[in-house]
Parts: structure tokens; sequence; C-alpha cells
């Protein structure tokens, strides 16, 4: 049975391992590159969760390699892999949260297709680290935009490189702890998950210092 999902996708939060809560602002439909280089180009805005406006703008450039083994270039076949690799970008420390940040070139490659096993590929995660992260989304989405928290969704799966049904296992043991109130695939947060705000933004602010603080080395 597919689940009927009504938030849209700019108000959907989805959080990096490093812990780092991100809203998807994405400026559909891909366009043929005007630079006469061979790609298509998508612009986003990533936006900070919790922060004061702090966002990063991107071009997504992708390479006619991956173009090629994508069904389209539609949301429903491109929203995932876009967000995922938008997401890698930031757990590995190449994209930067600023007030007013200028468009950042993304080179969304073949890096991210398993061309042997004709899949996406963005890490596997480990079983505490798809439950420390579930944790987060409920956190700050119920924070942020407020209602129910699709823990279904395949671009989370896709993330983890793990499967729906696994991420929603996973997710059965929170409502044990007492942090979610399960409904179907959705999860609505409760008081005790809540009251952990100042250890899930003390983790919001660890992982920002750290990626400040690359972007700032490479400065100078």
């Amino acid at each position: 049975m597919t689940t009927e999902v009504t938030q849209p996708t700019k108000d959907r939060i989805y959080v990096t391992l490093t812990g780092l809560p991100l809203l998807f602002d994405l400026h559909w439909p891909f366009h043929k590159s005007t630079s006469g280089a061979d790609f298509h180009v998508l612009h986003a805005d990533i936006r900070l969760a919790g922060s004061e406006n702090l966002h990063a703008p991107v071009a997504v450039n992708l390479s006619e390699t991956v173009r090629e083994v994508m069904p389209s270039l539609e949301p429903k076949d491109a929203e995932g892999p876009i967000i995922n690799a938008l997401r890698k970008e930031v757990d590995r420390k190449q994209l930067e949260f600023m007030k007013s940040g200028k468009l950042v070139p993304v080179h969304f490659s073949s890096r991210h297709w398993d061309f042997k096993r004709n899949k996406w590929v963005f890490g596997k995660a480990s079983d505490e680290d798809v439950a420390g992260l579930l944790t987060r989304k409920v956190y700050w989405q119920s924070r942020v935009t407020g209602g129910k928290v699709w823990l279904g969704d395949p671009t989370e799966a896709l993330y983890l490189e793990t499967t729906p049904a696994h991420v929603i296992e996973l997710a059965r043991a929170l409502e044990g702890k007492k942090l979610v109130k399960f409904d179907q695939e959705f999860a609505t947060a409760t008081d005790a998950l809540m009251d952990q705000r100042m250890k899930f933004e003390a983790d919001m602010r660890a992982a920002l210092e750290e990626l400040e603080k690359k972007h700032a080395f490479e400065r100078g």
C-alpha cells in the first residue's frame, strides 16, 4: 500500500548523519546548461533549520552519465537522489551555511551511482546511526514545521542504504522508549522526546561548528 503524503518536500526535515537538520527547496524543473557544457542544472536552496536564516544556495549540475541512468528528470524520479546527494555534500563539509551565501555549483556525478549493482549509493548506515537520525528528524520536524513525520519516506531509506521497512522497524523501537507515537508510517513526537531539546540543539551546534572550522581553515 502506498502512503499518501500531503506535506510539501520543502516542509520536510532531512537530517544529516552529523546531526544538521535541513530543509530543501528545489526549484524545478531541470534546465539545460546555458554555458555550453553538457549537463542539466537545477537550482536549490538548503536551509539550516533552527538557525537564524542560515542557508546554502546551490546549482546542481547533473552530468550526462547520470542523466542516462535516470528514468526522467521529473521530481518523482530525481527528487530523492538529488536531496541525498546534497545532504551527502553537507556531511562531507563541502557546503557552507551563511545568511547571504552565494550560489555554489554542486556536481551530481556518477560517484553516487553503483554501475555494478545498478543502484544509488550514499553510504551504508549502522542501525544505531539510523535510530539516531530518525530521533533527530522527528524532533526537528516537530519543532520547526509541526505535524506528523513521515518515516516511511523512500528518500530516507535511499540515503541510509536500507529499505523503508527496515527504517520503520528501527523507528518502532523509539515508540517502545516512549519517544514517539506511531500511526502507520507516521510518527508524532512525545513530550519525552521534545524534552531533549538541549541535547539535539547541542548536537546541531557542534556539527555546525565543525563545518565552519573547515571552511574558515580553507579561507586562511
